[in-house]
């Protein structure tokens, strides 16, 4: 039998709607699960074996503590994305939580989906102990605060750039107006957020007859999560703010993690200059955002960074590939939890003892004697 013809005809249905949606769920995590494991390889093989050993060699035993930062600093954001989660989610252990935000950390790096894969697999994977509307609310709520604290965060260190760094009106005037737009976009999706307008489009395709009942499905499915979003807001407002300032911490390991770097391979270095090679390079995240697997981004914005800074471009080359290798070495740990996560969902003692339960009752309709 076929996947489809499963999903569309199990054995013994599912008793609901919710239920049928897990099913193929599950599928859908299997396929993202090998789709990523691919395109990891692709990766490293694009990156190139050669290239990646010699920069190992490079850093040497150094590359351990610099691939842990990546590590740690999202270690701290599962703390933010925490106070971000509502109801039950919020029993969930941290590193049930951690393990959960590693793969969606895994899926958004090595799959082109502009970082939305990833919240579709931490939004099916929450929706284990929980209903899909609270899951998928509390995976928006942290894409929001996550995005809103990266762009307090290049705020905040403006300062410093200016202080280090001396960049004339042609670099600057387009560096801000486009942090502004960006600013604008994430400012609109909290309101829309806020007021539980994410469904506003498909409710008005209903109100005017359009779509038929496929479009009346999903425009249930966001007023469940609307709805979810507005008692967030209501009940919780200093949530935000704890989420958002414990991303800010997570943010600035990033500043002892290029010092660090700065202090291997090329003493001496200061915290001013980490902290200003640091927030450039976040700048040119919050602008470069939607590219799939920071392909060409990463090491093109450090070796711009390093040159402003006077470092020159082979270090700053050297830089996005040590960053690189971190996030790879966590992606890769992200996939591996994944398929954990993946596999224990497959064989949930919960869903096991929900059958069990569902099956006297079957019997005790189809045989009354």
């Amino acid at each position: 039998m076929s996947i489809a013809a499963a999903l569309e005809f199990p054995a013994d249905p599912p008793a609901s709607t919710e239920d049928r949606q897990r099913v193929k769920m599950k599928y859908l995590n299997i396929a993202l699960l090998v789709l990523g494991c691919a395109l990891l390889a692709a990766l490293i093989w694009t990156v190139g074996p050669g290239e990646l050993w010699h920069e190992l060699a490079s850093l040497g035993w150094g590359l351990i503590p610099f691939a842990f930062c990546e590590g740690a600093a999202e270690m701290i954001h599962t703390l933010g994305w925490r106070h971000c989660l509502s109801g039950n989610l919020r029993s969930i252990s941290w590193f049930r939580l951690y393990r959960i935000r590693m793969a969606g950390y895994a899926i958004n790096y090595l799959t082109p989906t502009a970082s939305l894969g990833g919240e579709v697999t931490k939004t099916t994977l929450l929706a284990t102990q929980s209903q899909v509307s609270r899951a998928a609310s509390g995976v928006l709520i942290g894409k929001v605060c996550f995005g809103l604290a990266h762009l307090l965060f290049v705020a905040l260190g403006i300062p410093v750039v200016m202080h280090t760094v001396h960049l004339g009106a042609p670099i600057w005037i387009p560096l801000l107006l486009s942090a502004t737009l960006v600013a604008g976009g994430i400012v609109i999706f909290l309101l829309l957020q806020k007021n539980g307008k994410l469904g506003a489009p498909t409710r008005w395709l209903v109100a005017k007859g359009i779509g038929g009942r496929t479009v009346e499905k999903i425009a249930a499915n966001f007023t469940a999560v609307d709805e979810e979003l507005r008692a967030f807001y209501r009940e919780h407002p200093l949530d935000m703010c704890f989420a958002i300032c414990w991303h800010l911490v997570g943010y600035s390991i990033g500043i002892a993690q290029t010092w660090f770097f700065l202090h291997l391979l090329h003493p001496p270095a200061s915290l001013a200059t980490a902290a200003a090679v640091w927030f450039m390079g976040m700048w040119f995240d919050l602008l470069t955002f939607a590219i799939p697997l920071n392909a060409g981004s990463l090491e093109g914005t450090r070796i711009l960074a390093f040159k402003l800074i006077r470092y020159g471009a082979p270090l700053g080359l050297a830089y996005g590939v040590a960053l690189r290798l971190a996030q790879l070495i966590w992606a890769a740990t992200g996939l591996v939890l994944y398929g954990e996560l993946t596999a224990r969902k497959a064989t949930s003692p919960q869903r096991l003892g929900k059958t069990d339960q569902k099956q006297p009752a079957n019997r005790t309709v189809t045989n009354p004697q």
